[in-house]
């Protein structure tokens, strides 16, 4: 088995190993060596990666006590390699674990919240608690979280028999399925748990924790936080947003949100406007058509109109219905697709249902509905008027 150099010194970057095995498994290679100082993602935390002499180890993974490197090169049995961590990306997984150890402690310290998930990315991390907080409580738990941190205090592993794991005092969470020898990761003073990912020594390289977002997740929330560098990074680009906003709205940077607040209500009238004048637009084309439509045989027009307006359908609906005698037939053509709508107008006799059969056969398209009204769609074609016009013709000898 591979000697675990990581559980002992997280912050050992490097060692020299003899490769045990190398297997061939769907085109990428996993190497078995002698000891690591790679970390196999589990426990939530992500595996390290780095390299093994020049070949590079993109993930680490275990299965049945064995550990595998993940390489896209071969490594020769018996050889010896350096085993280098990236570690830059180690520091990180190890200040979102360790964030996210000493939250959780946060949350059920204060207010009795569980962590019930874990969900480490690279980009982004969650935990997820088993009752819902409100605002004010996250932050009084991100507060005490990053206290903890200031105070850099130290992180104890040890070792210790199951029966003892359940009743050390501060035990905030223990698998109780797990027998024998379990490893106990202890901030002094705050969070005692079991875990078999890597952690700094003490608090302080942890950075800090800096919430996010918290959304309903279940019967409790999920909440999304970011820790060390991550959490630097984050607030330097916010906070650069900010900026411009202010330098743009020519404003305090806490005055920026009642400036956005200002310009989307003025942005929403505008369309309501907008909204308005097309309706005036369409409904005028459509009585245009209408007074222009051919009529069938038993007085009913075949009303045709061929919208720019992608919502035309929407916006003209009560004003089609109100046409008398009418069936009418309302297009939106894009270069990638042809919308369209049939309808019935008052005191129309039809059923729409086959008007939508004969256009969707004439523009290969799909659609459907109810007998007062059909819609569907159908890739744009450079022929569509010509296909329109035996539409048209279709309608009148219906």
């Amino acid at each position: 088995m591979t000697e675990k150099l990581f559980e002992a010194n997280s912050l050992l970057r490097m060692c020299t190993a003899q490769v045990m095995a190398c297997t061939e498994v769907a085109g990428e290679y996993l190497i078995e060596l002698d000891r690591t100082v790679f970390f196999p993602e589990g426990g939530g935390q992500l595996s390290d990666r780095g390299f093994l002499d020049e070949v590079a180890v993109h993930h680490v993974s275990t299965k049945e006590g064995h550990i595998y490197h993940h390489c896209t090169q071969p490594l020769e049995g018996g050889s010896r390699v350096m085993a280098q961590l990236d570690w830059p990306l180690r520091l990180d997984r190890m200040q979102q674990h360790c964030g996210e150890h000493l939250l959780s402690w946060a949350c059920w310290k204060l207010f009795a919240a569980n962590n019930v998930g874990f969900h480490m990315h690279e980009d982004w991390v969650a935990i997820d608690l088993d009752k819902v907080l409100s605002r004010e409580q996250l932050y009084e738990a991100e507060l005490l979280t990053n206290q903890v941190i200031w105070e850099n205090r130290p992180i104890h592993v040890r070792y210790v028999d199951s029966r003892e794991a359940a009743v050390l005092p501060g035990m905030r969470k223990c698998n109780t399925k797990l027998e024998g020898q379990l490893r106990i990761v202890a901030v002094e003073g705050a969070d005692v748990c079991t875990c078999c990912g890597t952690h700094p020594p003490a608090t302080g390289m942890v950075g800090s924790v800096q919430l996010v977002k918290a959304e309903k997740h279940k019967q409790g929330i999920r909440v999304e936080f970011l820790c060390g560098r991550r959490a630097l990074l984050t607030a330097r680009r916010q906070n650069q947003l900010l900026l411009e906003l202010s330098n743009k709205f020519s404003t305090q940077v806490e005055k920026v949100p009642e400036h956005v607040e200002k310009l989307t209500r003025e942005v929403q009238g505008l369309k309501e406007q907008l909204k308005g004048r097309t309706l005036e637009l369409l409904t005028a084309q459509l009585q245009e058509s209408y007074q222009q439509a051919a009529l069938r045989a038993d007085g009913v027009r075949v009303v045709t109109l061929v919208a720019s307006e992608p919502q035309a359908a929407k916006l003209l609906a009560t004003a089609i219905e109100n046409l008398e005698q009418a069936v009418t037939l309302v297009l939106n053509v894009t270069p990638q697709r042809i919308s369209y709508l049939v309808a019935l107008g008052k005191n129309t006799a039809g059923d729409c249902r086959s008007y939508g059969r004969l256009i969707n056969e004439a523009l290969g398209g799909r659609g459907g509905g109810k007998p007062s009204s059909v819609q569907g769609g159908a890739p744009y074609c450079e022929d569509w008027q010509e296909r329109l016009q035996q539409v048209v013709e279709a309608f009148l000898k219906a």
